[in-house]
């Protein structure tokens, strides 16, 4: 089994009833699809990701008209995850109810599944720390610091952006919470632009510095002027090997740096003949 460390072409035949063929060359690591609405942004990173999901995940069984090329050229996996912007409400939310933790909105129900993702995460990490502790070797604890750090950062980050509501990260928690004025928080009480920065940096730290493709569709919905143009850096800061792939019609998005990762739809887009 071998695993691609990113995504170095997008090519769709036959988009939007055989009227459009696309060929999206991609960077290593920020892609930021733009274009005016109705141009077909979403329409393009959907069936990306509707085909690596209908495949599971395996290359040669994309779905006709969608062909990706990877590096290394002869992986036959890609890890990857979608991040969108809406907050809606839960459909099945009677179900969910049940869990009596207060879910209410679709980014509430993702929330939770990155909780049950970040206590395997943090197991897996306990476990590389004893490991490297027991080995004896020399320089086991700079190791053991090392392997932590991540998690470290993501708190840090997390505090920082949160810091002008009182908001911190409870340390001593195995599920995130959070506390502000002596009460404790869970996750599905913050405001969406809190929870949709959250479910963002979480997603990025339990792909544990793996190479990951994370595709993003309009993801500064709800999000502060000012943690839109941070976005790209802080994914970036949590794991330098992942690729991004997004949608955006933000340009506080792109300001800190990124306008040449910037790509128009009309610009990969050609006419069947």
């Amino acid at each position: 089994m071998k695993y691609a460390d990113y995504i170095s072409q997008i090519e769709i035949d036959s988009l939007w009833s055989g009227k459009k063929h696309i060929v999206w060359n991609l960077d290593r690591r920020v892609n930021i699809l733009s274009g005016i609405n109705g141009v077909g942004k979403s329409t393009i990173l959907n069936k990306v990701v509707r085909g690596l999901a209908l495949g599971n995940n395996f290359m040669c069984h994309l779905p006709k008209g969608v062909l990706l090329k990877v590096e290394p050229k002869d992986a036959d996996f890609i890890r990857y995850d979608v991040i969108r912007s809406f907050d809606r409400p839960l459909i099945n939310a009677d179900m969910v109810g049940k869990l009596d933790v207060g879910l209410v909105t679709e980014l509430d129900w993702q929330l939770f599944q990155l909780q049950r993702k970040y206590l395997d995460y943090q197991v897996n990490v306990g476990n590389r720390i004893i490991e490297a502790l027991q080995s004896g070797q020399q320089g086991a604890a700079e190791e053991a610091k090392k392997i932590s750090s991540q998690k470290e950062l993501f708190q840090n980050l997390i505090d920082k952006l949160f810091s002008d509501t009182g908001k911190k990260v409870v340390r001593t928690e195995n599920e995130i919470r959070f506390s502000q004025i002596g009460e404790i928080l869970l996750p599905y009480k913050l405001s969406s632009g809190e929870k949709q920065i959250l479910a963002i940096l979480l997603t990025v730290l339990v792909e544990d510095l793996q190479p990951y493709v994370l595709f993003m569709d309009e993801p500064e919905v709800s999000m502060h002027v000012e943690w839109q143009e941070q976005l790209i850096d802080l994914i970036l800061q949590l794991n330098p090997n992942i690729q991004i792939i997004l949608t955006t019609h933000s340009p506080a998005v792109i300001m800190n740096g990124w306008m040449d990762h910037v790509t128009e739809v009309t610009d990969i887009t050609l006419d069947e003949e």
